[in-house]
């Protein structure tokens, strides 16, 4: 019981890590940010800090932090990938810290999943940026071919390390 309790709570607590990182680059990046959501669902809680909203969800899985996306669109290709990647870089960090704990391999999983380019991960955020930085433009059937591919290739570098690690 102990440890399905301690795999909760770390779970949590990494995506916690994990979603401060990004509002941190948001706010370096002067982008906006609404809310934290926690969960995902139907909210149980909502706690107001100012204008900015902390949501506690029914379901515990997932995530988030609403972002002024137009006004994220308008910064920086680099100011783009830091917030996107921001949530990464706080649970690499925080892995590396606490390395040798269950926390600390929590934290590096959350990381390593996250820079995967599954559709609406960081890392399939951060090739949008990039290919519509090269094109200079949005174009649908690239993002699309894009989406597809990430996802084949994630399927295929999941299946090797599964083979490797275990």
């Amino acid at each position: 019981m102990v440890p399905i309790i301690s795999v909760i709570c770390f779970t949590a607590l990494a995506t916690l890590v994990h979603e401060l990182g990004h509002l941190a680059a948001a706010r370096l990046c002067r982008v906006p940010a609404s809310e934290l959501g926690l969960g995902m669902g139907r909210k149980l809680a909502v706690i107001r800090l100012g204008g900015f909203r902390v949501s506690f969800g029914l379901v515990p899985a997932g995530s988030f932090v609403m972002l002024d996306s137009t006004l994220l669109k308008q910064r920086s290709i680099g100011a783009q990938l830091l917030v996107h990647l921001g949530g990464v870089i706080f649970n690499l960090a925080v892995g590396l810290l606490t390395q040798g704990t269950m926390f600390g391999w929590f934290n590096l999983l959350l990381a390593a999943g996250n820079i995967l380019p599954l559709y609406q991960h960081d890392g399939w955020k951060c090739g949008v940026v990039v290919l519509r930085a090269l094109l200079q433009r949005t174009s649908q059937p690239l993002e699309r071919a894009f989406t597809f591919s990430g996802g084949f290739v994630s399927l295929l570098l999941a299946f090797y390390a599964a083979r490797f690690f275990f």
